[in-house]
């Protein structure tokens, strides 16, 4: 298979480094995944060792492109902002580019995911998608007429650190210090683990969020009532989204995506907070689901 016919992405998550060759038409034909290491060393060195095992079953590439928690400071040219806090600044497309050997083209992770699913996924002919990954974290990405909105600080998409919104007496009693220093922030309310963050101040149990959500459809009272709260404060905040950018489609990727209830929940929820007499925004489920961080990643080369 000849180089130029596959492009390779990176997807850099919080638990597993997924690392993919797609053909032509954007369809991923190998796939390897390694759980993303403990210090930045290992880290390097997993990318390269899954790099390599892809060229091995394809063709050697020359360039790929990386998405990662974070994004670049553009006066340092470091990582910063991310949650895998060993990539903080680090110099870390130079390092892969030195360790790989090839040329690399890093971004967001959460801009990947909306770059997929603009070009050819859930949100496909959109001329304005916002995307967000609600897992372990939370992020989001921002592409219009097909591009990728990067912004003038390198941020743009980034909702996860700005604060809840319209919050309760209660919801500013508790909220909790986030790891980048501010208090309240969304991230610590509408991710996954704020989901289990929620749930156990409400009742002293450890759980999944899988577990959560599966007591909640059995009809479990505190699951269910942490179930209600989390969704009404993911639509506060998708609703702010809504009121600053209004894009034709919302893209929900990461764990909680697969919550089916919410697509359901969410457009009534939402609309008590949209600035507007009409609520035409789509809010729909990433398309390629966890393949949509890797994809987009291996087109950051088709895009400017």
């Amino acid at each position: 298979m000849a180089g130029a016919s596959i492009r390779v992405g990176v997807d850099f998550g919080g638990t597993k480094i997924e690392v993919a060759a797609l053909d032509e038409a954007g369809t991923p034909i190998v796939r390897k995944r390694l759980p993303t290491p403990g210090d930045y060393d290992s880290a390097l060195h997993s990318v390269r060792d899954l790099v390599r095992a892809i060229e091995n079953e394809t063709a050697e590439v020359d360039r790929l492109g990386v998405g990662a928690p974070g994004s670049i400071s553009p006066k340092t040219g470091l990582l910063r902002n991310s949650n895998t806090i060993y990539l903080n600044g680090k110099p870390f497309a130079q390092d892969l580019e030195r360790t790989l050997g090839k040329r690399v083209r890093l971004s967001n992770d959460a801009n990947c995911l909306a770059l997929s699913e603009a070009v050819d996924g859930a949100a496909a002919g959109a001329q304005s998608v916002f995307a967000v990954i609600i897992g372990t974290g939370c992020g989001g990405g921002l592409v219009i007429d097909g591009k990728l909105i990067h912004g003038a600080n390198g941020i743009a998409g980034e909702w996860g650190h700005n604060p809840l919104p319209w919050p309760s007496v209660e919801e500013v009693k508790g909220a909790p210090r986030c790891w980048c220093g501010q208090i309240g922030c969304q991230e610590l309310w509408i991710s996954g683990s704020g989901l289990q963050r929620d749930y156990f101040e409400a009742t002293g149990i450890r759980a999944t969020g899988e577990a959560i959500i599966t007591a909640s459809r059995r009809g479990e009272r505190d699951a269910v009532a942490a179930f209600e709260r989390y969704a009404e404060r993911l639509a506060r905040s998708l609703a702010c989204i809504v009121n600053l950018v209004d894009p034709e489609v919302i893209v929900l990727g990461g764990g909680m995506a697969n919550v089916t209830e919410l697509y359901a929940l969410l457009p009534s929820l939402m609309r008590r907070h949209v600035f507007s007499d009409a609520f035409a925004t789509r809010i729909l489920q990433a398309r390629w689901g966890d393949s949509s961080g890797v994809r987009g990643a291996a087109r950051l080369w088709t895009t400017d």
